[in-house]
C-alpha cells in the first residue's frame, strides 16, 4: 500500500518553512570552488544543471513558469544480448589477411577485414533519453533576483526568486542512500504555491498508467530502430509522487494538480528490467522507503553521503579579482577572451569530482557511458551510439578516480570488464581460435566483445588491456592485494594466454606483432597511393601487450604464481618491437614510417605510452619524450586540427608528463574555452567525427580534472613527483587529498612557484622517493601516520 500525503507529514515537522538546518538564501559570499550559479534559466539541455544519484540522471532547468528536470537512467538500453555478432569466417581468413599485410597488399587486406572480421550485430543497442518531468506554475510576474545554482559540496540544484513578493525557493537532488530523485518547492508565503506536475518530450514508446492518489507514472520499453530492431531493450518505468502541505491535489490526465500549498515534495522513481528487476515494484519500494522520511531527512542523507566522497579532496589555486565573483557563464565566457581566473580551473576540477560521484557510484549497475548517465538523445540517435568506447573514452571517464580519491567511483567499471572477460573467450576462440579473452573497440551491457562495423576501428583488438589498466591502477594506488589475486590478475592472466596464441612473428623483422589491427581511428598512405587504417602490428598495440606482459610478470611475483607462464610472458617481451622514431622525429604510430593520411586527426593513440602508461617520459626515455611532443606538435600546427573536448583533455595529460606546464596549462583553458558549454560540461564539436552539432561528452570533464591534477602531482615508477608541470599563472596555491601510487594521500602548498611543504600520509607502511625539481628525498610512511616535508628537505638532495 502507498504511503499517503498524511503519513509522509507525520514524521516531519511543518513543511510551511525550510527546515532549520537547511540554508536556500543565496549569499554574496558565495563558495566559488563549490558553486555553478546563473541569473537566468536554462534555455537549452547545456545551460541544465546535472544531478544524479549513479543510476538516475536529471538535468535541471531552473524555469520560473516551467521547471523542466530532462530524466535519464543509466541502464536504459535498448538491444540485448545476441549469439550471432561474431563473423565466423574470420578464422578461416585469418591467416590469409595477415600475409597480404606482410607482403604490402592493403588494399586486398582491407577488403577481407571488411567482408571476414568486421561484425554486423542487429541487437548492439544504445543508452536512451528517457521524458521530461514539468512543473507548470502559474504565469509569473515582477520577477527579480533571480539566481540558479548548483552547488557542488552539497550536490544540489538550487533556484531561487521573488515574484510579487513572494520569495520561491527549490532544491533537486538525486539521493543515493535513498534510490530516488527529489525536488523541494516552497514559498514563505502561506498558500501561494500553485503548480501541475506532468510528463513531457516522451523519447521512448509507452504509455501513462494509473498508480493511485497523487502520483503520476509512466511505462515504457527502451526500443528504437537505429541500433537494434525496434523491438528489444529493457522495460521502464517512471513514478512521481507529490506530497504537499497545505492545499489540494487533483490527478488526472496524467497530470497532478497543486493549488494553494505551502510547499511540497516530488520523488522521483525510475528503474528498468535490467538485471531482473520487475521495474514496477522497484519503483513502488523506493517511493514507500522515501516517503516514509521527512525532507530534512531526506536531505541531510544525501548530504552526508555526497560530503563523504566530495570533501575529501581540497584545491586552491590563487584568486583574481577580475572575474571570480561573475555567474559561472559570464566566467567561462571572460576566460575564453582572456580573463585570468585560476578560481574556474579549480571549480572545473571540483566538477569533474562531482560528476564522477553522480554518475559511478560503488553501487551502480553500470559505468559511466559516453554521457556519464545524462542523456541529450544525440549520440544515442547518431552512428556513435551512447555505449561504452574502449578506444579512449571509457578509459578517460575514470582517469580521474584514483588520483582523485575517488577510487570507489570504479566498481561498476570492474564488473564491466569482468563480464568482458567471460563474453571475450567465446570471441577469442571463435574468431582467432585462441584461448583467453579478448575484446574490441565498443561494448554495452549485453557484454559485446566482437569487432565493430566499420573499418578504420572497428578492429581494435587491445582494447581489453587498455580498459583493465584502470583494475591495475586500482591496485598501484591502493596497494590491495586480495583485489589483485582475486579480481585484477586473473583478467590479465587470461588476456596474456589469447595475446601469446594470437600474435605472430614478423617476417621480416622477426618481432611479434598483433593484427590485422588498427590505430583507432586513424588512416596511413599505403605505398602503393591508397588510404587504409587496417595493418599488422600498430604502436598502441606493442604499447598495451608491453604493460600486459609487465603486469602479469609483477603480478606473479607478488603473487608467487604461474612461474612457467611467466617464462613464456618474458620470453615474448623481448620479441616485441620497439618503439620507434620516424623521418619527421615523430613517434611511429604504425610499425612502419607511413605517411598520414589524416594528418589533423584528433586520435593520437600511440601515445598512450606516454599517458596513462609510463613507457615514454622525459627522464628515462628523452628522445621518445621529445618523438611524442613532435607528434603533438604536428597534430596542432596543421589545419583544422580536430579540436575537441577529449583531444584537448589528452593534451593536458600528454603535456603535463612532458613536464611542461604552459603547454598543459593553455590546452586546459583551451578545453575550457573552445569545447565546454556554460554549464561546464563538455562537448564534442560539431563537424568531428560525423557529430552535425555540439554534443555532451563527459570524458573532457572527467580526464580534463585528471589532467589538473596530472600538472600538480605525479607517481610514476615509485616515485612522487611534487609540482611537475606548474604553469606560471598558478603561483600560489595548496591542494590536499590527492592520491598517489603506493596508497599514499598527498597534501602540499606553495607559494610564488616554490614549494613550501607537504605532507605524504599512509593508510599502511611504506616507502617512496619523494621528487620536487630535480632533487629526490626517501621517505618511510608509517601506517595510519604522516611525514612532512619543506622546500629545504630538497636542498642538496640532487638525484
Amino acid at each position: 500500500m502507498k504511503p499517503t500525503r498524511r503519513d509522509f507529514l507525520r514524521g516531519s515537522a511543518a513543511l510551511a518553512v525550510l527546515p532549520p538546518k537547511v540554508d536556500m538564501a543565496f549569499t554574496e559570499n558565495i563558495a566559488l570552488h563549490n558553486m555553478l550559479w546563473y541569473q537566468g534559466e536554462a534555455k537549452r539541455w547545456l545551460e541544465a544543471l546535472p544531478i544524479g544519484n549513479g543510476r538516475i540522471g536529471g538535468m535541471v532547468f531552473g524555469g520560473i513558469q516551467q521547471e523542466c528536470i530532462a530524466l535519464s537512467e543509466s541502464t536504459a538500453w535498448s538491444g540485448c544480448k545476441s549469439s550471432t555478432d561474431i563473423n565466423m569466417s574470420g578464422l578461416n581468413h585469418l591467416q590469409h589477411i595477415r600475409e597480404l599485410f606482410f607482403q604490402g597488399d592493403y588494399a586486398q587486406g582491407k577488403q577481407l577485414c571488411e567482408e571476414d572480421i568486421l561484425s554486423h550485430p542487429t541487437s548492439f543497442g544504445t543508452n536512451l533519453p528517457l521524458l521530461d518531468l514539468l512543473i507548470d506554475f502559474d504565469t509569473p510576474q515582477n520577477v527579480r533576483q533571480y539566481k540558479r545554482s548548483l552547488d557542488l559540496d552539497e550536490g544540489i540544484a538550487k533556484v531561487d526568486y521573488w515574484e510579487n513578493g513572494h520569495h520561491y525557493r527549490r532544491e533537486s537532488f538525486a539521493s543515493n542512500p535513498d534510490n530516488v530523485l527529489v525536488v523541494y518547492l516552497t514559498s514563505d508565503t502561506p498558500e501561494s504555491l500553485n503548480f501541475k506536475t506532468s510528463f513531457g518530450n516522451i523519447k521512448v514508446p509507452g504509455s501513462l498508467i494509473d498508480s493511485g492518489s497523487e502520483t503520476i507514472a509512466f511505462r515504457g520499453h527502451a526500443f528504437e530502430t537505429m541500433h537494434s530492431n525496434g523491438s528489444q531493450g529493457v522495460d521502464i518505468e517512471v513514478h512521481v509522487q507529490i506530497l504537499h502541505h497545505g492545499g489540494t491535489a487533483s490527478l488526472g490526465e496524467g497530470r497532478c494538480d497543486i493549488r494553494a500549498a505551502n510547499s511540497a515534495i516530488l520523488l522521483i522513481a525510475i528503474t528498468t528490467s535490467y538485471g531482473g528487476l520487475e521495474p514496477g515494484a522497484a519503483c513502488e519500494s523506493a517511493l514507500r522507503r522515501a516517503a516514509a522520511r521527512n525532507y530534512d531527512n531526506l536531505r541531510q542523507r544525501h548530504i552526508s553521503d555526497h560530503q563523504t566522497l566530495y570533501r575529501r579532496v581540497h584545491l586552491d589555486l590563487g584568486s583574481s579579482n577580475s572575474a571570480a565573483n561573475l555567474p559561472t557563464d559570464q566566467r567561462r565566457r571572460a576566460m575564453a577572451k582572456g580573463a585570468d581566473d585560476p578560481e574556474l580551473c579549480v571549480l572545473f576540477f571540483q566538477y569533474g569530482r562531482y560528476l564522477t560521484i553522480a554518475g559511478s557510484r560503488a553501487n551502480s549497475p553500470l559505468p559511466l557511458a559516453l554521457q556519464g548517465i545524462w542523456n541529450d538523445g544525440l549520440a544515442s540517435s547518431m552512428g556513435w551510439t551512447d555505449d561504452f568506447h574502449l578506444d579512449i573514452n571509457t578509459e578517460q571517464n575514470y582517469w580521474l578516480a584514483e588520483v582523485g580519491n575517488l577510487s570507489e567511483s570504479q566498481a561498476p567499471l570492474f564488473a564491466l570488464i569482468e563480464k568482458l572477460s567471460n563474453s571475450g573467450r567465446q570471441t577469442a576462440k571463435e574468431l582467432y581460435g585462441s584461448p583467453g579473452w579478448v575484446s574490441h573497440v565498443v561494448t554495452n551491457p549485453w557484454d559485446y566483445t566482437a569487432p565493430g562495423w566499420g573499418l578504420g576501428w572497428g578492429i581494435f583488438v587491445t582494447s581489453g588491456i587498455w580498459i583493465a589498466l584502470q583494475m591495475w591502477e586500482h591496485f598501484r594506488f591502493t596497494g590491495d592485494i586480495h583485489f589483485l589475486r582475486d579480481r585484477a590478475y586473473p583478467i590479465f592472466r587470461e588476456a596474456a594466454e589469447f595475446f601469446l596464441a594470437y600474435m605472430v612473428q614478423h617476417p621480416k623483422y622477426g618481432w611479434l606483432v598483433t593484427g590485422p589491427s588498427v590505430s583507432p581511428e586513424n588512416a596511413f598512405r599505403t605505398p602503393a597511393g591508397g588510404t587504409c587504417s587496417e595493418s599488422m602490428g600498430p604502436t598502441c598495440d606493442r604499447v598495451l601487450v608491453y604493460a600486459l606482459f609487465s603486469i602479469c610478470l609483477e603480478s606473479q611475483s607478488l603473487l608467487s604464481v604461474d612461474a612457467a607462464l611467466g617464462k613464456r610472458i618474458e620470453q615474448a617481451q623481448k620479441k616485441l618491437s620497439p618503439l620507434k622514431i620516424g623521418k619527421y622525429g615523430q613517434l611511429q604510430e604504425w610499425l612502419e614510417d607511413y605517411e598520414e593520411a589524416i594528418p589533423n586527426h584528433r586520435h593520437t593513440t600511440h601515445l598512450i605510452a606516454l599517458y596513462p602508461e609510463n613507457q615514454i617520459s622525459p627522464e628515462t626515455t628523452p628522445d621518445l619524450a621529445h618523438a611524442a611532443r613532435v607528434t603533438l606538435e604536428r597534430r596542432l600546427n596543421h589545419a583544422d586540427w580536430e579540436d575537441t573536448e577529449w583531444t584537448r583533455a589528452n593534451f593536458v595529460n600528454f603535456y603535463a608528463r612532458l613536464w611542461d606546464g604552459e603547454a598543459a596549462h593553455k590546452h586546459l583553458l583551451g578545453l575550457l574555452s573552445n569545447a565546454t558549454e556554460d554549464n561546464l560540461l563538455t562537448y564534442s564539436r560539431g563537424g568531428v567525427a560525423g557529430a552535425s552539432q555540439n554534443i555532451f561528452a563527459i570524458d573532457g570533464n572527467t580526464a580534463g580534472a585528471a589532467g589538473i591534477a596530472e600538472m600538480l602531482l605525479q607517481s610514476q615508477a615509485d616515485s612522487i613527483h611534487l609540482l611537475p608541470a606548474l604553469p606560471s599563472a598558478w603561483p600560489d596555491g595548496s591542494i590536499s587529498g590527492l592520491c598517489a601510487r603506493g596508497g599514499f594521500q598527498v597534501s602540499l602548498r606553495w607559494r610564488s612557484h616554490r614549494l613550501v611543504s607537504v605532507t605524504i600520509s599512509s593508510r599502511k607502511e611504506g616507502n617512496c622517493s619523494v621528487r620536487y625539481g630535480n632533487n629526490r628525498v626517501a621517505v618511510q610512511v608509517s601506517a595510519g601516520s604522516s611525514t612532512q616535508l619543506t622546500h629545504a628537505s630538497f636542498d642538496n638532495k640532487r638525484a
